[in-house]
């Protein structure tokens, strides 16, 4: 029975293999690595990303790290390729082969038809001297002094360092082409990123509750008020302005310290001045002021006047946290 330790041994090995192989790569970058990229920037069409093999699965991952950084890309299967597929690939877009061998069956096969059409293709091969690193227009070398596999067979260093090229080329595309977070959200407007650039505390604060009294309004009014609302506040209102806020911890220290509150009233325990946004706020910035000033809730105005609350909670359910 293999023991807990040769797991975690094999574990870091593998780790440390493939490690030291990318850290290598840095050398590997040449002039060609520059020629491949502004050959991208500058083309009016695409990019077409095909391999064989596990170099298929990596092609298709760098596609999708293109496309969701402003470089559109079309993965093609490079056996599919030869059997129909090749109609992908239009006039001025830019082909990526991906092989360690750079001398399959398939790849031998495609690069001549490519040529025929003229596109221009980028290798990125484990072998420059393979058919592929002779044969393409630019070759980006990802070659690796082993597997991390023991038997130096399953693609795994390898496979990870075709994915490092594929990054590389991306990132220096997206750099290009100034590629901002607000791009990024574009493509991503479902994901974090997105809601943090899009989210506004309007969309937040429509979902909630409205709690308010008049500065008059009896305390067990208040108590009424912001339990029944749940959020844990209410405003203070007159003819729609805000004129503070009461939360539930304001309710707390009355009890500790009062008496008799039978003769108070909203305007007796409220907190004046409180920490206001505008509904068009970015909930990410509103965030930033309830952390900033270590409170939960936040009054939200709209046209100088109240709307609504939103909550840490509100936030923290978006995924802005």
């Amino acid at each position: 029975m293999i023991k807990n330790k040769n797991i975690l041994q094999t574990a870091k090995e593998t780790i440390l293999i493939e490690a030291e192989a990318i850290k290598s790569l840095a050398d590997l970058v040449n002039d060609d690595f520059e020629k491949a990229v502004m050959c991208i920037y500058k083309s009016e069409g695409r990019v077409i990303v095909t391999g064989i093999g596990k170099s298929a699965n990596i092609a298709s991952k760098i596609v999708a790290t293109m496309n969701s950084t402003g470089t559109p890309a079309v993965f093609m299967h490079a056996a599919d390729a030869i059997h129909g597929d090749l109609g992908n690939i239009q006039k001025n877009d830019v082909v990526i082969c991906i092989s360690k061998s750079g001398n399959t069956p398939e790849i031998k096969v495609l690069l001549p038809l490519i040529k025929n059409y003229g596109n221009k293709i980028i290798a990125i091969t484990g072998n420059e001297q393979s058919f592929l690193g002779e044969n393409a227009d630019f070759t980006l070398s990802s070659f690796v002094e082993k597997e991390a596999c023991p038997n130096n067979l399953a693609p795994t260093t390898s496979t990870t360092a075709q994915l490092v090229i594929g990054d590389a080329l991306a990132i220096c595309l997206l750099n290009l082409k100034d590629f901002s977070s607000k791009d990024f959200a574009k493509y991503h407007p479902g994901g974090t990123l997105g809601r943090k650039l899009y989210l506004r505390v309007k969309e937040l604060a429509d979902n909630n509750e409205v709690p308010k009294v008049e500065k008059g309004a009896p305390v067990k009014d208040v108590i009424i008020e912001i339990s029944k609302k749940r959020l844990g506040t209410t405003a203070v209102v007159e003819n729609g302005l805000i004129l503070g806020i009461i939360t539930d911890g304001d309710i707390r220290r009355m009890l500790e310290n009062t008496v008799d509150i039978s003769n108070l009233e909203a305007k007796d325990i409220m907190s004046s001045n409180p920490i206001i946004v505008e509904s068009d706020t970015m909930a990410v910035h509103a965030l930033d002021i309830m952390q900033k000033n270590n409170i939960t809730q936040i009054l939200v105005t709209e046209k100088g006047k109240y709307s609504g609350v939103v909550h840490f909670h509100d936030l923290l359910k978006e995924g802005i946290i």
